[in-house]
């Protein structure tokens, strides 16, 4: 069979797999705690006829677009510095990733005293979530960058930016982007979490307030609706992954 026709029947039939488990939960714990899913779709294609809920879409989007940018610059910007320095990468290494690992619902306290109620805060709060793993990967890909090009961009007498641009940018692009990949789930979760704790917008917000009211279809629906386009949104960033890892070796 070809591959990837093998694939696409893989991805069918754990979808399906998915939708089988879906509706046995449904039919074991009954309305009151789930949706079945043709009353998710049925429920999410009325919300799509709503101004509100468009109005917490973009609200969302807004927000995880400006934690997501903050994320990527910000955390390739600190990785390439410091994977160059290596005094300062070991020494940076360590807190990051103590910072990675801790929960960051334990920082929202601070995020609010700082950034206040509203957008700043879910920025915040997305762009905490997204910003480590990016510059983890880079640092560690900037690591592994064959001495040789360093020294062939002295010799060229580079700027530091160049440097940066023109070899480390490149050469590190395929662990860069793996960290992006992971970055962008992160960023997602921490706006999504951002929305729920503080926020009176965003698909956040709708869940947190549908489980206050037990509305139990519009928690179904929002939920599912984020969970097939973060998974869409990775499954192409995972492809472009694996095509730069395949070029790179």
């Amino acid at each position: 069979m070809n591959p990837a026709i093998a694939r696409h029947l893989d991805f069918l039939l754990v979808g399906i797999g998915l939708l089988a488990i879906w509706q046995g939960l449904f039919l074991w714990i009954g309305e009151t705690g789930i949706s079945s899913p043709l009353q998710t779709i049925r429920h999410l294609g009325a919300l799509a006829e709503r101004q509100m809920f468009w109005t917490h879409a973009w609200a969302t989007l807004d927000a995880f677009l400006r934690s997501l940018l903050i994320a990527a610059v910000g955390g390739i910007v600190i990785g390439l510095w410091l994977g160059i320095g290596k005094v300062a990468g070991q020494v940076a290494e360590p807190i990051l990733v103590a910072l990675y690992s801790l929960p960051k619902v334990t920082l929202y306290p601070v995020i609010l005293l700082i950034f206040g109620l509203g957008l700043s805060a879910k920025v915040a709060f997305g762009a905490i979530h997204g910003i480590i793993p990016v510059i983890l990967f880079t640092m560690s890909a900037v690591r592994t960058i064959r001495p040789v090009l360093i020294k062939t961009a002295k010799v060229m007498r580079l700027s530091p930016a160049k440097t940066a641009w023109r070899v480390l940018m490149p050469a590190a692009l395929p662990e860069i982007v793996t960290g992006l990949r992971i970055g962008f789930s992160l960023t997602l979760l921490g706006v999504l979490i951002g929305e729920m704790f503080a926020s009176q917008a965003g698909l956040g917000f709708m869940v947190i307030n549908a489980i206050g009211l037990n509305d139990t279809e519009t928690m179904m629906a929002v939920t599912v609706l984020m969970i097939v386009l973060a998974g869409i949104a990775n499954v192409l960033l995972l492809a472009l992954d694996h095509r730069l890892h395949r070029r790179a070796g």
